[in-house]
């Protein structure tokens, strides 16, 4: 089989990992004349997009996408019928630079299926990664998937070249795993996370006590993970809650959330259909709230439905549950209240502070600020505005916010 029949095969087994953002790391570039790539933005066949929006284009390719395990939601799963390829560690580091030098990608996002063995895998994948930074001098950007039963060393070889490490922690609950990928071990998976966040710890304070010597890298874009949306029964309570865990005992830069899409000759412990991609958006809405706004996971989701209003975002649905805290003064209002109002982005809350140090802010400055009026006003008070009672406490301010109907076709 030539490399383009694997390229198109092995890409487009690829295409169902989401988490491959390429933000975080350190800075590298070759502008002295040495080396090869550089990890600065604006070079640019998958695209991530940094916090600040930056589109980043990646090879992501599986390095085989034949498989022992037999993951029921996986359409590289042993028992499926689909075509098989395999590349060899040096077909991926001449593709690499063959498509970095064209300037077609920043860097590489490499995964695999596994074959023979945990351990055989990794030493492959590990080995693409160091011919690429010591044969090639690669400055470029690097994400590893790690395999949770792979030996120890080999991990700490894969942090040694890889920006960022990762390892899916598939679903939600433990025994959803269990039922869908019976070879994979939830403890193995937790054990690896937590062996990676202390290597990551320790490469931090070696970093912060280092004189002299620079220390040795580990994985300076930290870890991440990713969750499949949907092929079981867990609600979005029960998400969120996973992930405050991962974030809080593994400090996890990402958990990457994707929609389940039903697979060829799937097995019937499956769905039937996808969920609604814009289930998949609301949480990663959510867990920007528990990232970047102070909101706690409880708190995002109410109790008793369990899963986040498809209709409204989930800021938005916050505050209508609780309007007793509004209006809000935004010329007294603190930086943590400011973000919980509908509308409010952490940049034009930073805006707003600034302003308001200055002068009295009014309706008529909230375009300036890059405030969408339409969504804040009925929850701020300001120089000029002050919302009607009734309009808050009113069952049309939910109203206001949803889609409007759309009259349905016919299908044909």
């Amino acid at each position: 089989m030539d490399v383009q029949r694997k390229l198109e095969i092995l890409a487009d087994a690829a295409k169902y990992d989401a988490s491959c953002a390429s933000s975080g790391t350190e800075r590298r570039d070759s502008s002295d004349g040495k080396g090869l790539g550089s990890t600065a933005p604006g070079m640019g066949i998958c695209h991530s997009y940094a916090p600040d929006g930056r589109c980043i284009s990646l090879l992501k390719v599986l390095l085989t996408n034949a498989c022992n395990y037999d993951c029921l939601y996986c359409v590289n799963r042993a028992s499926s019928n689909v075509p098989r390829a395999r590349f060899t560690v040096d077909e991926v580091v001449k593709l690499t630079i063959d498509f970095y030098r064209r300037n077609y990608i920043e860097g590489l996002f490499l995964s695999s299926g596994i074959i023979r063995s945990a351990d055989y895998t990794m030493e492959q994948v590990v080995s693409v990664a160091r011919k690429l930074r010591e044969e090639h001098h690669f400055r470029g950007y690097i994400h590893l998937k790690t395999i949770p039963e792979a030996d120890d060393a080999l991990i700490a070889e894969a942090g040694k070249y890889a920006d960022r490490l990762s390892i899916n922690i598939e679903v939600p609950e433990e025994n959803s795993l269990a039922k869908l990928a019976p070879e994979k071990d939830v403890r193995a998976i937790r054990r690896t996370m937590g062996r990676l966040r202390l290597k990551l710890d320790e490469a931090k304070d070696n970093a912060k006590t280092a004189t002299k010597a620079k220390p040795p890298r580990f994985a300076p874009a930290g870890q991440s993970t990713q969750m499949i949306i949907g092929a079981d029964a867990a609600n979005d309570k029960t998400i969120l809650d996973t992930s405050a865990n991962l974030y809080g005992s593994y400090r996890l830069k990402r958990v990457y959330y994707s929609a389940f899409s039903p697979i060829p000759d799937s097995s019937r412990a499956l769905p039937l259909a996808a969920p609604p991609l814009i289930r998949e958006h609301r949480l990663y809405q959510a867990d920007w709230l528990m990232r970047f706004y102070g909101f706690d996971a409880g708190e995002i989701v109410e109790e008793r439905a369990g899963m986040l209003p498809l209709d409204i975002d989930p800021k938005l649905a916050w505050a209508l549950r609780h309007r007793d805290r509004f209006p809000l003064d935004v010329a007294t209002a603190s930086r943590e209240e400011l973000l919980r109002v509908p509308g409010f982005g952490t940049r034009a809350v930073d805006r707003i502070i600034a302003t308001r140090r200055l002068t009295t802010i009014r309706a008529e400055d909230l375009a300036r600020l890059h405030i969408p009026g339409k969504k804040a006003l009925p929850f701020i008070v300001l120089g000029n505005h002050r919302p009607a009672r009734h309009l808050l406490d009113g069952e049309s301010l939910a109203m206001r916010f949803k889609p409007k109907a759309v009259q349905m076709g016919f299908g044909f």
